[in-house]
């Protein structure tokens, strides 16, 4: 049975109550005011000017790239993705017909390896690069933003697993030319699903509206609408239905919305709890395994303890001392993602040290608000009672 779980809901009974009595007055429950309100809540607190709600953090990331290839401001299609990450960080750069380059893992953040990444940027001049800030430790973005200074490319920053992480006082998230966010059950706050993308690019924002809603101009402000109008010298009674690009249906609704204006109320002290554990385990295991290691000035804010074992042998013994007292773990994200067949099935297998290590030998280990100081020290003596034996 088990007694610490690595997810647990960031959606309480105070909230679930406030839900009910919202969902009493007859509210409209599809998208409209309160979408545009969470919207506008969430960019005041990232420190962006815009943000557009969806229906997933992977339908976040599916919209970051799908607006670089609407843009038409690409030199070209190749696109540096991580090794570290989650399937969505790269099957839509598959999806849209990029050329994804994959790159190592950095030793210290398991971001993009900045060495690995010059060289790529030198040798195949990629218009774009995505970077994920894994499992929120912030990347060291000095140097991120002093090469795409240098190299001239479009940021994209998933920070799905990361709100709440911060760089030198800059919130994780405000970096990219336009960034993602997931508000699935367990990340660090939840709507049931849901995504953000945020950006400070307004002509991004008008192709993210479009695009999330079936490419027609309705969610655009009335200057925007009516250029569209005007340059395909569309009539009024068209207007409404004319779509421009070819979009999805990627919205959320506003009972989902609802749920998130609520999150984001109570989000800095749910990201003072993931932050406090996390550092609790830093202090406990860092001796003994291969961890993260954040940029100075830096706040993590992890959704679960990431670490790494000696030896996939060594992984097996803990992840058995974990179950038998009841404490979810897994594999550290997807560990190298040039290992799935996902990719190497077009591309081919694609191995690099530090990804391979956190592939076959990283776990993870519960970092849930809930969790007190004696949990987390349990869990902790858990692990190191496993790898003593």
């Amino acid at each position: 049975m088990i007694q610490y779980h690595l997810a647990e809901d960031t959606i309480d009974n105070k909230d679930i109550q406030n839900l009910i009595r919202w969902l009493k007055s007859y509210p409209r429950l599809t998208k409209d005011k309160l979408t545009t309100q969470l919207q506008e809540k969430w960019s005041r607190w990232l420190g962006v000017k815009y943000s557009v709600f969806c229906n997933s953090g992977s339908s976040a990331n599916l919209l970051m790239y799908a607006v670089l290839d609407q843009s038409k401001k690409l030199k070209n299609k190749k696109v540096v993705v991580p090794s570290v990450g989650w399937v969505t960080s790269i099957a839509p750069a598959m999806q849209f017909g990029f050329d994804p380059i994959m790159c190592e893992a950095d030793p210290d953040t398991f971001g993009l390896d900045l060495n690995h990444l010059e060289s790529i940027l030198k040798t195949e001049k990629p218009a774009s690069v995505l970077l994920v800030q894994v499992l929120g430790v912030p990347h060291k973005m000095k140097e991120i933003m002093a090469l795409k200074k240098k190299y001239g490319f479009y940021l994209l920053e998933d920070a799905c697993a990361a709100i709440g992480a911060s760089y030198q006082g800059k919130k994780v998230g405000a970096f990219g030319d336009m960034s993602s966010f997931s508000y699935y059950f367990g990340h660090q706050i939840s709507t049931i699903e849901g995504g953000m993308v945020s950006t400070n690019n307004k002509e991004f924002l008008d192709l993210l509206l479009m695009l999330r809603s079936h490419g027609w101009s309705k969610d655009l402000d009335s200057k925007s609408h009516r250029a569209l109008v005007k340059k395909y010298k569309i009539d009024d009674f068209h207007s409404p239905f004319v779509f421009y690009k070819p979009g999805f249906n990627l919205r959320s609704t506003d009972l989902n919305a609802y749920i998130g204006l609520g999150q984001v109320d109570k989000l800095d002290r749910i990201a003072a709890a993931r932050q406090a554990n996390h550092a609790r385990y830093k202090k406990l295991l860092a001796p003994h395994f291969y961890i993260q290691t954040p940029p100075e000035n830096s706040t993590v804010c992890s959704i679960s303890f990431g670490a790494v074992a000696q030896s996939t042998e060594e992984r097996r013994g803990i992840v058995r001392a974990l179950e038998k007292q009841g404490i979810e773990t897994r594999i550290f994200s997807a560990g190298n993602l040039g290992l799935h067949p996902f990719w190497y099935e077009r591309y081919g297998k694609k191995s690099f040290p530090v990804a391979d290590r956190i592939h076959h030998c990283g776990f993870f280990l519960p970092n849930n608000p809930s969790l007190k100081p004696k949990d987390v020290d349990f869990i902790a003596q858990t692990v190191l009672s496993a790898i003593n034996k």
